[in-house]
C-alpha cells in the first residue's frame, strides 16, 4: 500500500495520518485498487478490507473510524466515542457533513476524494484534529476558516498554534472553470487566471485554500502545501475529472495518538 504523509504533521508528535493513493487495495477495474467508496459499485467486502489495510498502517481498526457525509457543505461534526464505525462498519446517523474535528485519542476522522482539496489540522497545545473536505464551493465559503473557528469554540484551539496541510488534489492547470465559478475566486490574489479557451478560468484550489487559512489567523509557516495533482496523476490518484467520473473514492485518514 503506498501512501502520502506529512512531515509537519508527523512532526507535531500526536497524530497519525495519511493519504490514500490507488494503490495497494483489492479492488478492480475502473475503482483499482484502493477504493474506499462504498457507493460506486465495488462489493462491499472489497471495500472493507481496503479499509483493514489502511487501519493497519494507522495502528487501528475500521471500528475507530468516523466517516463524512460530504455534500460540498461547510458543516463541520464533532465526532465523540459514540460515533465510532459510523460511515465504515454501521450506518451514519448524520447527513450533510463535510468537516470532521475531535479531541478523544483513537478515533480515525475519514473524509474523501477525487480532485477536491483535503485539509488536515493539528493543534498540539489542546490536543485536537480536525479535516475538512473542501471542493471549489466549500473553499468559497471558506472551509479552513470554519474549521478553525470550530476547533477554537470546541477546543480552545488558537489559529497560531494549529498546524494544517492543503492534500493532494487537481491542479490549477488541470482545473478549468466556468466565469460564474471563477468570480466567486477573483478576489484572491493568484487564484484565478485566464483560462485556455476563450470564457474559461483556471482556478487554484491550493492557493485559495492556503489565503483562507492565513486570513484565518494561521501561521504561513505551518501550512503545509501539496505539488501532487490527482488529475495530473489518474494512474495513481483517482481523479473526477480525469476518468469523467468513473473511478473510486481516495482517502484522508486522521486520529489522535492514544496516550
Amino acid at each position: 500500500m503506498e501512501y502520502f504523509t506529512f512531515p509537519s504533521l508527523e512532526r507535531t508528535g500526536i497524530v497519525k495520518h495519511l493519504f490514500t493513493t490507488r494503490l495497494g487495495g483489492v479492488s478492480g477495474g475502473e475503482l483499482a485498487t484502493m477504493n474506499l467508496s462504498f457507493s460506486r459499485g465495488d462489493a462491499e467486502e472489497n471495500v472493507l478490507t481496503n479499509y483493514r489495510r489502511v487501519a493497519q498502517v494507522l495502528d487501528s481498526s475500521p471500528e475507530d473510524m468516523v466517516a463524512s457525509h460530504q455534500t460540498h457543505t461547510v458543516n463541520i461534526r464533532h465526532v465523540t466515542a459514540t460515533d465510532r464505525g459510523k460511515g465504515i462498519t454501521c450506518p451514519r446517523d448524520y447527513t450533510d457533513i463535510d468537516g470532521l474535528m475531535t479531541d478523544e485519542p483513537g478515533i480515525v476522522l475519514v473524509t474523501y476524494y477525487a480532485d477536491c482539496v483535503p485539509l488536515f489540522f493539528v493543534d498540539p497545545v489542546h490536543r485536537a484534529i480536525g479535516l475538512a473536505h473542501s471542493g471549489w464551493r466549500g473553499t468559497a465559503a471558506g472551509m479552513g476558516a470554519r474549521m478553525v473557528e470550530a476547533m477554537g469554540k470546541a477546543f480552545g484551539t488558537r489559529p497560531e498554534e494549529l498546524y494544517t496541510a492543503i492534500g493532494p488534489s487537481i491542479c490549477a492547470d488541470c482545473y478549468e472553470v466556468s466565469e460564474d465559478v471563477a468570480e466567486q475566486f477573483m478576489h484572491v490574489p493568484g487564484a484565478v487566471r485566464k483560462g485556455k479557451r476563450a470564457g474559461k478560468y483556471q482556478l487554484d484550489l491550493w492557493q485559495a485554500n492556503c489565503r483562507i487559512l492565513e486570513e484565518a489567523g494561521v501561521l504561513s509557516e505551518r501550512i503545509a502545501v501539496t505539488d501532487v495533482c490527482t488529475c495530473c496523476n489518474s494512474e495513481y490518484l483517482f481523479s473526477h475529472r480525469a476518468s469523467g467520473g468513473k473511478r473510486g473514492n481516495l482517502g484522508a485518514f486522521l486520529s489522535l495518538n492514544r496516550v
